[in-house]
């Protein structure tokens, strides 16, 4: 049987502790139950979800290198804080084939100033913000149309 498209969904850091960080601002959906949901998606869509979370900005690197050469279809990425501090994550995007979504649960242009700033997005091909749990949800069905 042909193997199916792979979209990496990567999360970066303190996405792990979804469910009891901040549930006001992030909700009460663990990193798991977003994985649940997408995987399910993912099948009626004819896609293999390949989810990973790190607190470490290589990792998430690293995991982008990996998607291209495996020929990922997409990279949903929801960078955490790196978003707005992480040139070297903008660089990475850059240095790929592979199309990279970018994901918020909440709206950073609704938070804080420094969030305003989206280094991950200047990259992107995409960004889906402020739908919590279903901006994942939002972002797989684009990623099944690119």
């Amino acid at each position: 049987m042909p193997e199916l498209p792979v979209i990496y969904v990567l999360n970066g850091p303190n996405l792990n502790l979804l469910g009891l960080r901040e549930p006001e601002i992030y909700g009460t959906d663990t990193l798991d139950d977003i994985a649940g949901r997408l995987e399910d998606q993912g099948r009626q869509l004819g896609l293999e979800i390949d989810m990973r979370q790190s607190n470490h900005e290589g990792h998430l690197i690293d995991w982008m290198h990996e998607a291209n050469a495996r020929g990922a279809k997409a990279i949903l990425l929801n960078a955490g804080g790196y978003t707005h501090t992480s040139i070297a994550l903008h660089d990475a995007i850059k240095s790929i084939k592979v199309p990279v979504i970018e994901v918020h649960l909440s709206d950073p242009m609704k938070r804080e100033p420094f969030r305003h700033i989206s280094y991950i997005g200047m990259a992107a091909v995409a960004s889906f913000a402020g739908h919590g749990a279903n901006s994942y949800t939002l972002a797989l069905d684009a990623a099944a149309k690119l």
